[in-house]
């Protein structure tokens, strides 16, 4: 059988710089920056509301896109990626470590104060990357990964993570211990709140400091409007409270600390 070639981490970053989507702060860099990992679904208009609630803290917020570069369309991934049959989180974490490689190489961005944030399947590969040694060649899909990179994140925030079977949290510890802000409703039947309350356990006892949030009316992707896929429903409050309590945490952590 025929062996896949591995991508290096400026190979990566080549395929997803293109397609990544940032908003600049007003003042002089260089700046704090956040990586956003959009859900299964692809890159989608609500986040572009936590874009502009974290710009106004002064942190560049920078939406990846691991879809676009790929070719993928949103019917593709949702028939494909949503079901778990490609781009598993233990894969797309290799985008997220590239991303961090990435911003690294920016001028105007202080690769001292940097942190990452994930939806749904965004989260789970930021979770299941935060597992990993990260010292052979294979992991997170990479030819050449590197665990220094993720020495510059001092936060996570985390909305509504996959947490169930093949979520690399449920089975190991992290091996880094940044700051963690995680919501999940109790309703979520996508990332169930059981699942979700285990892994972030697990999190605690790898040592990071985790604040969670589970409202208890809110659905899976309760923060999108416009979702149809039934039994995800909007909240409308609980969308602005969960942009602002994301804002003030990663400027907690990125801006007032430094």
């Amino acid at each position: 059988m025929r062996t896949q070639r591995l991508d290096t981490l400026a190979e990566r970053w080549a395929m997803l710089a293109p397609s990544v989507h940032r908003i600049t702060p007003s003042g002089e860099g260089p700046f704090p920056c956040v990586l956003l990992f959009h859900g299964c679904g692809g890159r989608r208009p609500f986040l572009d509301r936590y874009m502009a609630a974290i710009a106004e803290t002064g942190v560049v917020p920078m939406l990846i896109d691991s879809f676009a570069p790929r070719g993928w369309s949103r019917n593709r991934a949702l028939a494909m990626v949503c079901t778990g049959l490609q781009l598993q989180g233990w894969r797309r974490a290799g985008d997220v470590l590239a991303a961090v490689w990435g911003v690294s190489q920016m001028p105007d961005i202080d690769n001292s104060r940097l942190a990452l944030a994930g939806w749904s399947h965004g989260g789970w590969a930021i979770m299941d990357l935060m597992t990993m040694a990260l010292r052979r060649p294979g992991e997170a899909g990479l030819a050449d990964p590197d665990p220094d990179l993720l020495r510059s994140v001092k936060a996570v925030a985390l909305a509504y993570p996959y947490c169930g079977p093949g979520a690399l949290t449920q089975i190991r510890q992290w091996r880094r211990t940044p700051d963690v802000f995680a919501f999940v409703g109790e309703k979520d039947h996508v990332a169930h709140p059981v699942h979700c309350r285990r892994a972030f356990r697990q999190v605690e006892a790898s040592g990071a400091a985790v604040q969670t949030w589970f409202p208890a009316s809110a659905t899976h992707a309760f923060d999108e409007d416009g979702a149809v896929v039934s039994p995800f429903r909007f909240d409308v409050s609980l969308s602005a409270e969960a942009e602002d309590r994301i804002a003030r945490f990663l400027a907690e952590r990125l801006v007032s600390s430094a």
